[in-house]
């Protein structure tokens, strides 16, 4: 992929080690890198954003091909693997840094996740209020090197067996048509 036409979504949906998962599996991402955003810490350490007290949401940051997936197919898969009403808190991760949020790069960006998350609301398909924040990209932090590739690394991890794992099958089953060959 030709780097200068790539564009950049930050997407916070629990547990960066399963977003993560997901997203490297979709047909049209070219990368994908864990971090932390939206914090007022400069350069916090995983251990601080698992305290709570900078803020971050732990995120991934997809680098994309518009001509080959577009943003809103990026924020119909992160609502699939994810549970969008549950204020900070992804099934057993609980805390301000699991919190499920689309952190824009654009003007443009925001407007479709406030067109995705009201389309999505007033289809019914979700059960409760939708409570993903929508804000522009702040302060992102990588992860640490050991937090990347965390699920290809480490598939028969407990936490990887039983929470990553379903989510990419998920992934996979729902949409298939979006899996990288």
């Amino acid at each position: 992929m030709n780097p200068s036409l790539l564009e950049t979504a930050t997407l916070g949906g629990g547990c960066f080690w399963c977003t993560e998962a997901v997203f490297l599996g979709v047909d049209g991402v070219d990368s994908v890198e864990s971090g932390y955003c939206n914090g007022p810490v400069v350069n916090p350490s995983y251990e601080q954003v698992c305290g709570g007290d900078t803020g971050h949401a732990e995120v991934v940051r997809v680098r994309f091909d518009p001509a080959r997936i577009g943003f809103r197919e990026l924020l119909e898969i992160l609502f699939v693997v994810h549970d969008p009403t549950t204020p900070n808190r992804q099934g057993n991760d609980v805390g301000t840094q699991y919190r499920s949020g689309i952190y824009t790069h654009s003007d443009e960006q925001a407007r479709i996740a406030r067109e995705v998350i009201a389309e999505l609301q007033a289809s019914g398909t979700v059960h409760g209020r939708i409570v993903t924040e929508v804000e522009p990209e702040q302060n992102y932090w990588p992860a640490e090197g050991y937090h990347q590739n965390y699920f290809a690394l480490h598939p028969g991890a407990g936490y990887c067996a039983f929470v990553v794992a379903p989510k990419v099958e998920k992934f996979r089953q729902t949409f298939a048509n979006r899996v990288r060959r």
